[in-house]
C-alpha cells in the first residue's frame, strides 16, 4: 500500500525516483549480495530506502550500516531519515550513542533511527566493529574494499545469515588483490553462495543518472551537456578512471592460470582426437563427405564413447571454427564427489559445416545421460549452435554469444575448477598453450587477439580453453526457463516498483 502522503504517479508527469540499476539492487533478495560499482551512482542512497522498508515493516529487522568513517555514517542515516518521511513512517530523530566494542576495548560512535510501530531500528556506525556478536538483522558494509580486515568483518556479518539475516556489500574497487574483489570472484566461481551486481558510470548515465542531476539542479537536460559533463568527470579521475568509474580492478593483467595448476589437472590417459580436412574435401559430393565422416566416427569415436559410464551425467562444451582456428568438442563426465573428467577431446580443423554437424550428433546421441551443452554461437558458429538446440531442445542447449559479460561471469568458475582440482583434462602441449593464452585484460579473464603455434606449425587461439570453459559452464545445468526478476513496490518490498513518488526536492539528494 502506498502511504497517503505520496502522490499517485499515474497522474503526474514525473519520473520514477529510483533508476533501473537501483531498482535491480533492491529487487535482489539474495541473503548475501554484492555490488561492484562506480563512484557516485547513488547506490547507498537506494540501499537506505530499502533499509527503511525493512526496519519499519511489521515483521522487520534491525539494520546495521558499517561505513569506514563518520561522514559516511552521517550521510547514510540522513538519507534514511529522508526516506522515512517520504514513506510517512513514524520514526525518531537521529540519536547519537556508543557501540561497546569489547574485543578491541574501545567505543564506536553510532547514529540510530528508531521505528516505534515495528520496534526496530537502523544503526549507522562511524567505523568498523571488531565483531557483531549477539546482533540479528541486516548488515550493510559500504565501500567494503577500503575496510581494514574485511575478511574478519565478513565472518562476523555472515553469522547473521543463520537466523534469517542478510548481508549487503557495496564498494568501488581498490585493486584486484583486495578481499572485496576476491569475494566477488568467489561468488562468481560458485565457491560462495551469493549474488553480484555491477554498475559502471557509463551504464548509470545510460539509465538516467545525469538526467537526475539536472532534475535536482532544476535545469533542462541536454545531450551535449551530458557528454561534456561525463568527459569532465573522467578527466577529474584521470588515470584512476578505469577503476573508479569503469569498475575495473587496478593491476589486473597477466596470465590467468599458472602452468603448475594446469599440469596438476592434466591426465596422460585422456586422448585428444584430431580430424583435419583438405580444402578439396569440401568439393566432394554430399554423400561421399558424409560417408567418410561417419566412417571416421565409427573408427575413432565409437570405442571411446562405449567406455563412458552410463551412470554418470555428461556435459558438453563447444568452440566453433570453420577454417583457421579449431572447432573443439569437449565432453565432461560428472564423477563422484562432484568432480569432472573429460573422456576425450576432439579437435576439428577445416571440416565443412555439414560434417561438423554429423560428428556432433554422433557424439551427443551416444553420450550417456547427456544433460546440458553450451555452444559458441558467434558468427558462423550460430548455425551449429542453432541446429543442436533444434535437435536436443532449448532445455539442454545454451547458445552462447561470447562477450565480456560472459567471460566476467564464467571465467572465475572455470579457474576454480583448476585451482580446486575439480576437473581432469588431457595432458596435451597444445591444450596447455590454450589454457595459458587466457589473460587478465582490464580486470576480465579472456583471450587476447593473439594466436599461438603448435608443434606442427598450425595456429591456435585458445580453442581448447574456450571449449573447456563452455563445458564447465554447462555443468551449472540451468535448464529451466529464465525468468526476469520483477521489482518490489514502493512501500511493500514484495511488490517494489521503484518508488514512483515524484518528489523533486530532498528525495533526489542521493544522486549528487
Amino acid at each position: 500500500m502506498i502511504p497517503s502522503s505520496l502522490p499517485n504517479t499515474a497522474v503526474l508527469d514525473v519520473p520514477v525516483v529510483l533508476l533501473p540499476y537501483q531498482q535491480a539492487w533492491i529487487a535482489d533478495a539474495s541473503p548475501l549480495k554484492t555490488c561492484e560499482k562506480s563512484r557516485r551512482t547513488g547506490l547507498t542512497w537506494a540501499e537506505a530506502a530499502d533499509d527503511v522498508l525493512i526496519a519499519a515493516a511489521d515483521k522487520g529487522q534491525n539494520v546495521y550500516y558499517i561505513g569506514y568513517n563518520q561522514d559516511m555514517a552521517i550521510e547514510y542515516v540522513e538519507a534514511c531519515g529522508m526516506w522515512a518521511k517520504a514513506f510517512n513512517y513514524a520514526a525518531s530523530e537521529v540519536e547519537e550513542g556508543l557501540w561497546e566494542d569489547d574485543t578491541e576495548d574501545r567505543h564506536i560512535k553510532t547514529y540510530t533511527i528508531r521505528f516505534p510501530d515495528s520496534g526496530r531500528r537502523i544503526v549507522a556506525l562511524s567505523s568498523r566493529p571488531a565483531n557483531l556478536r549477539g546482533k540479528q538483522g541486516v548488515v550493510v558494509i559500504d565501500e567494503a574494499a577500503f575496510h581494514d580486515k574485511l575478511g574478519e568483518l565478513l565472518k562476523a556479518a555472515l553469522a547473521l545469515l543463520i537466523w534469517g539475516g542478510k548481508v549487503r556489500i557495496i564498494s568501488t574497487h581498490d585493486g584486484d588483490q583486495n578481499p572485496f574483489n576476491e569475494l566477488i570472484q568467489e561468488i562468481r566461481a560458485g565457491k560462495r553462495k551469493g549474488s553480484v551486481q555491477r554498475i559502471t558510470f557509463q551504464e548509470a548515465i545510460d539509465q538516467g543518472l545525469y538526467r537526475r542531476v539536472c532534475l535536482r539542479l532544476g535545469r533542462e537536460w541536454n545531450a551535449d551537456e551530458e557528454k561534456a559533463w561525463m568527459a569532465d568527470v573522467y578527466a577529474f579521475y584521470g588515470d584512476a578512471a578505469e577503476e573508479e568509474l569503469d569498475v575495473v580492478p587496478s593491476q589486473g593483467s597477466g596470465t590467468y592460470l599458472t602452468r603448475a595448476i594446469i599440469e596438476r589437472c592434466m591426465r596422460q590417459d585422456i586422448p585428444v582426437l584430431s580430424w583435419e580436412c583438405k580444402t578439396e574435401f569440401a568439393l566432394l559430393p554430399d554423400h561421399i563427405r558424409q560417408a567418410e565422416a561417419k566412417e571416421w566416427c565409427d573408427e575413432n569415436l565409437q570405442p571411446l564413447l562405449a567406455l563412458c559410464n552410463p551412470e554418470h551425467a555428461h556435459y558438453f562444451g563447444e568452440d566453433f571454427a570453420r577454417s583457421g582456428d579449431l572447432t573443439i568438442f569437449f565432453p565432461l563426465a560428472e564423477q563422484r564427489k562432484l568432480t569432472y573428467r573429460a573422456p576425450f577431446v576432439l579437435e576439428l580443423r577445416n571440416v565443412p559445416f555439414k560434417e561438423q554437424e554429423l560428428i556432433l550428433y554422433y557424439i551427443l546421441d551416444r553420450l550417456p545421460r547427456f544433460t546440458h551443452g553450451c555452444f559458441d554461437a558467434r558468427g558462423n558458429g550460430q548455425y551449429l549452435a542453432e541446429r543442436a538446440m533444434q535437435k536436443y531442445g532449448i532445455q539442454r542447449i545454451t547458445q552462447v554469444m561470447l562477450s565480456e559479460a560472459w567471460y566476467r561471469e564464467e571465467m572465475p568458475r572455470f579457474k576454480s575448477f583448476f585451482e580446486d582440482g575439480t576437473i581432469e583434462v588431457p595432458a596435451d602441449a597444445g591444450h596447455m598453450d590454450d589454457y595459458r593464452a587466457i589473460k587478465m585484460i582490464r580486470g576480465v579473464a579472456k583471450l587476447p587477439d593473439i594466436r599461438t603455434t603448435d608443434k606442427t606449425g598450425k595456429k591456435r587461439h585458445g580453442d581448447a580453453a574456450i571449449g573447456c570453459a563452455m563445458a564447465i559452464a554447462a555443468t551449472r545445468n540451468d535448464t529451466g526457463p529464465a525468468w526476469a526478476a520483477t521489482a518490489p513496490s514502493a512501500v511493500n518490498r514484495d511488490t517494489f516498483t521503484g518508488f514512483g513518488c515524484g518528489r523533486s526536492g530532498d528525495i533526489l539528494a542521493g544522486y549528487t
